[in-house]
């Protein structure tokens, strides 16, 4: 349901902020599981204002990594295709000695910015009065039922 808005580094990003918007994802193997959800009116509003706040927060997140990448020397493009090597033992690219601990390096203090991330996101929802877990569930809800979905967007629509 929650996605980054203009992701510049596609697979890097979806890899490190994968965790980070863990709390406003929902798994896939859940979905067939799923019930229908009853939300009133009040919830979606609820949850329509926290998914607007982690969208924000996706967004610094995003920015505060790029700056990570940037402030390594490394261009964010280069970064990536590094990444996604490393990812992917099926995909090579020539990476100098000095470049795989620069890329090490940049991991791991975007690794360590994750737990903030996570911890904002909670607190946005837990401030709209919203447990994580009926946050999750609403957010699995959405991805089913298209009527709860057109709800949503009209609500968002007139707050905007």
């Amino acid at each position: 349901m929650l996605r980054l808005k203009r992701i510049a580094t596609s697979l890097f990003f979806t890899a490190v902020i994968g965790t980070v918007t863990a709390v406003a994802q929902t798994p896939q193997q859940m979905a067939p599981q799923q019930q229908q959800v009853e939300v009133n009116d009040e919830e979606l509003s609820k949850f329509a204002n926290a998914y607007q706040g982690i969208t924000v927060i996706n967004q610094q997140a995003q920015q505060k990594m790029v700056k990570a990448v940037e402030d390594s020397g490394f261009d964010v493009q280069r970064f990536n295709e590094i990444h996604q090597a490393s990812l992917d033992p099926n995909q090579e690219v020539e990476v100098s000695s000095e470049e795989k601990a620069k890329h090490k390096a940049v991991v791991t203090e975007i690794e360590g910015m994750q737990g903030d991330f996570q911890k904002d996101m909670e607190n946005v929802i837990e401030e709209q009065g919203l447990s994580i877990e009926r946050y999750e569930q609403l957010a699995m809800a959405l991805q089913q039922d298209t009527a709860l979905q057109q709800r949503l967007q009209k609500l968002m629509q007139g707050e905007g």
